[in-house]
């Protein structure tokens, strides 16, 4: 097994074929569409675009996003190992136009050309106790990744207290500014509770998920529901043209929090929901 292979595999596969679950649920959005209006010729010009892409094996999107990982790996393994393959794989997938060069220096302002830089690609790892590793991939666009934002609680101005209730009107309310930026429809993965940059991060984890995987906490799994149909209420529709599907998918996640705090922070990802997973065990890779 070749590690920097099998992660170049993992990032082709995610720039350039749509998961299924994505796939459908953009075929049921379209069929839910009237003949004739904007949303249903954007959703069928979405539909063309995702079978070209898998058709020729190109980019799903122009913009191929910021590469996020999230490793988890047994005990005693090594990390360097890991982001050594990681940079190979990213600057090769660019050679081959993958991926597009999304690295900029902030202080210089040049794009290193590669996706290569100063924590990027982004790795998060995680060790656990299976004799298996799991390494899966985000790509994630700049548009949506504008349209995230965090609250904290209470918000006078939204009247929003801290509770269940308070958090399902500023994640209203962030979908209600976004307005089709990020590239609608979009999935919402909502973090609560945490520090400022632990709510970010469950957030964005909540994008691994199968869309509209209900959360086990029976009162977070009705949360969920209530928001996927109240935010389809908002006829904010594809690229905001109007229409009956403004988001895809909610997912939500909790955690502890400082008793003084708390933060609610809401992640986007575009229609273009890229996302894959790779086993590694005894030596053999498989794909989700």
């Amino acid at each position: 097994m070749n590690l920097q292979e099998s992660i170049l595999k993992l990032i082709r596969k995610a720039s350039t074929d749509l998961s299924p679950d994505v796939e459908d649920a953009i075929k049921k959005a379209y069929e839910t569409e009237d003949e004739g209006t904007p949303a249903k010729n954007v959703f069928g010009t979405i539909m063309e675009d995702i079978e070209l892409a898998r058709k020729k094996s190109t980019p799903i999107c122009q913009d191929t996003g910021a590469l996020i990982f999230y490793i988890d790996f047994p005990v005693g393994d090594s990390e360097q190992k890991y982001r050594e393959a990681i940079e190979n794989a990213a600057s090769r997938a660019t050679e081959l136009q993958y991926l597009r060069p999304n690295a900029v220096d902030p202080v210089t302002n040049k794009n290193s050309g590669n996706n290569i830089g100063k924590n990027a690609p982004y790795i998060h790892f995680h060790q656990w106790d299976k004799d298996e590793v799991r390494i899966r991939l985000m790509l994630k666009g700049g548009g949506s990744e504008n349209v995230g934002t965090q609250y904290k609680l209470p918000d006078s101005g939204l009247k929003a207290s801290r509770d269940l209730k308070g958090v399902k009107k500023v994640v209203i309310d962030a979908v209600t500014k976004a307005q089709g930026l990020g590239c609608a429809p979009g999935i919402i993965g909502v973090g609560i509770g945490g520090d400022r940059v632990t709510s970010y991060a469950l957030s964005k984890e909540q994008f691994f998920r199968k869309l509209n995987q209900r959360h086990e906490n029976p009162e977070i799994a009705k949360l969920e529901e209530e928001l996927h149909t109240d935010l389809n209420k908002l006829g904010i529709g594809p690229m905001g043209f109007g229409g009956k599907t403004t988001v895809l998918g909610t997912h939500i996640d909790y955690q502890h929090r400082h008793p003084a705090t708390f933060y609610v922070a809401i992640s986007y990802m575009c229609w273009a929901y890229r996302r894959k997973e790779m086993i590694i065990k005894n030596g053999e890779v498989t794909y989700d």
